[in-house]
């Protein structure tokens, strides 16, 4: 049986709008996330789900590759327990799937077991403790899954547990030795990366001052910004996931505590990404971790834990601020930068993904990538549906169906029927318990310009914007179904700094890449090479081809090309088969044609100047 709705909802606003909502000083969110119990996920989006849970998490050595360590506190290096535990709870949770349920169970007994009088919960001998790299990181998020255990699943041993192994934290921080960031080579907040977030949470269950205070004054969360730091430089400071992932805690204060400056560090990175030249086409960002703004487009791009904390960075501030164009970041970086990180059978994860040249699988199943990955997999039913406080807002357009609770304890059904993002149909099925009045907001993407909305066969006369919501706010019947059109064309999005001159492929929020072994006459090439090729847009079928390559009922993109510099007309003429990002053999993203003037501006550019 599924945890009660209501209840799991209460849980989830407990850190947004329970502390110092007495004294009128808590800013709720515009829009709260519906919890996982409440809400069933298909499409490609189910799937990746699906896949991630059948083929990667219970396919794992549990024993050997995550609690051995920890049982045995051989100072073995960073595993990833806390990030795989916390990713396990809520895939049990949205599942309810007794083998998930037990998977998750044996995490957290096997955990606690290991757990030392003295609250220590880690896998280093004493004397390495606390300041041995990464001890504090792999703490954290330790502690962080056993709250999330006790939220989803009410287990007050794993919140007692949680509480004594911060307190272990909080009790020797003032040993941090002198110059430790110069010892270990990483500055100071991307080595305890995920602590802020993880005390905060803790305060906001306990209601404990001791952890606020702690935020607030050892962490100095209200005064630290870290900047934006470019390359990877001494102490690495330029550290995306480490920069996201403080912004993150800092939008979770934000709530609490409302300051202005909370958000300069998370809009600061935003306004980088987009205006900055900071984020790929793919919605991934950065070079070996850090933050660049060339356009690179080999290497080690992309970094796996970076796009997963950027998307919970975008979730956050479209909760908070109710912005739709969040969502179009959302969007894009899933469907291109998060499905690109993974296998399509699931069973294994990139540490990067470039756009160009070979990609290469993280060699095995810990460490922070692939644990950070199947976390936030397990998170995505939260982000599709939002509660409004006068309806809901439908964020992701997937197969899927939730119930939301409205007011006076009435409910609604809501159900998609799409096959997005091969189309821009969506039916929406809309079945409230009892006959109410709510709005039903619905996300109109910046790439669509003309939009459509139709209810019980008849065109609403609404404003569909794109890069808005757009709002239905009517007397709802069980039956009632709305229809969403957005149609979408193939553009061509000129490239920026080392891409210019050159162009991508999109459709929608998909972006489509050039797999060598799947184009027999271009076989065995280098992603370099293949950037040389000359595309013609006019060419281009209108429409998409079927291609199951990348994921069951995929779509790629056929047009015609020529394979020497500005050879087009000649001979050597080609008809090439583009397939979606997510092509593990992927090898080229960005191409020539004869007329730049064809090409369009990015739509995520230049979003928030």
């Amino acid at each position: 049986m599924r945890l009660p709705v209501l209840w799991l909802i209460s849980v989830i606003c407990l850190g947004s709008c329970s502390r110092e909502k007495e004294n009128g000083d808590s800013r709720p969110d515009q829009l709260i996330p519906v919890g996982l119990t409440s809400v069933t996920v298909g499409g490609e989006t189910g799937r990746r789900i699906d896949i991630t849970i059948e083929n990667n998490l219970l396919k794992l050595d549990l024993d050997n590759d995550f609690l051995d360590s920890f049982r045995k506190k051989n100072d073995k290096g960073y595993i990833g327990l806390g990030k795989l535990i916390d990713g396990a709870v809520k895939m049990a949770a949205y599942t309810n799937d007794e083998r998930v349920i037990a998977l998750k169970s044996k995490l957290i007994e096997e955990t606690i077991k290991a757990q030392e009088s003295d609250g220590y919960i880690g896998n280093k001998s004493p004397e390495n403790r606390m300041w041995e790299l990464w001890d504090i990181h792999e703490m954290g998020y330790i502690i962080n899954d056993l709250i999330t255990d006790y939220k989803l699943f009410g287990d007050r041993q794993s919140l007692d547990a949680a509480v004594k192994a911060a307190d272990y934290i909080i009790d020797r921080w003032s040993t941090m030795p002198e110059g430790w960031a110069d010892k270990t080579g990483v500055t100071d907040h991307v080595a305890i990366t995920g602590i802020h977030r993880t005390i905060l949470t803790l305060y906001s269950v306990t209601n404990n001052m001791k952890y606020f205070n702690f935020c607030l004054n050892q962490l100095n969360m209200l005064n630290m910004d870290p900047g934006i730091v470019i390359g990877r430089r001494k102490l690495i400071k330029g550290h995306i996931y480490g920069y996201m992932a403080y912004c993150l805690a800092q939008l979770e204060l934000f709530r609490i505590k409302p300051d202005e400056k909370l958000l300069v560090p998370a809009n600061k990175g935003l306004k980088f990404m987009t205006s900055g030249n900071g984020m790929l086409i793919s919605g991934g960002a950065g070079q070996a971790e850090i933050w660049t703004q060339d356009q690179d487009g080999r290497g080690e791009l992309g970094e796996s834990c970076a796009t997963v904390y950027q998307l919970r960075v975008y979730d956050n501030l479209l909760r908070l601020k109710s912005d739709s164009r969040f969502g179009d970041l959302m969007e894009r970086t899933i469907y291109n930068a998060l499905f690109g990180a993974q296998s399509p059978d699931g069973r294994q994860i990139r540490y990067f993904t470039p756009l160009e040249g070979d990609r290469v699988y993280h060699n095995g199943d810990t460490y922070c990538c692939p644990c950070n990955y199947r976390r936030f997999i397990s998170e995505l039913p939260e982000m599709v549906y939002y509660r409004a406080e006068n309806g809901v807002a439908v964020n992701l357009y997937s197969s899927s169906t939730v119930n939301i609770p409205l007011y006076d304890n009435r409910s609604v059904k809501v159900e998609q029927e799409t096959d997005y993002p091969n189309t821009g149909h969506v039916a929406i099925h809309v079945d409230p318990s009892e006959a109410s009045s709510f709005q039903l907001k619905l996300r109109i993407p910046l790439w669509c310009k003309n939009a459509t909305v139709s209810l019980n066969g008849r065109q609403l006369d609404i404003a569909c914007k794109s890069g808005t919501f757009a709002v239905i706010d009517r007397y709802w019947e069980a039956g009632d179904e709305i229809i969403l059109e957005m149609p979408m064309e193939w553009r061509f999005v000129a490239g920026r700094q080392r891409q210019a001159g050159r162009v991508a492929v999109m459709r929608g929020p998909l972006l489509f890449c050039l797999d060598p072994d799947q184009n027999e006459v271009i076989s065995g090439k280098d992603g370099a090479d293949l950037g040389r090729i000359v595309i013609d847009m006019s060419s281009i079928e209108p429409q998409p081809v079927g291609d199951s390559s990348v994921r069951p009922d995929g779509i790629a993109c056929r047009l015609k090309a020529g394979n020497i510099p500005m050879a087009l007309g000649n001979r050597e003429n080609l008809t090439l088969t583009l397939t979606e990002f997510a092509d593990p053999d992927g090898k080229c993203t960005y191409f020539r044609v004869p007329d730049l003037s064809e090409a369009v501006p990015d739509e995520l550019l230049d979003l928030w100047n």
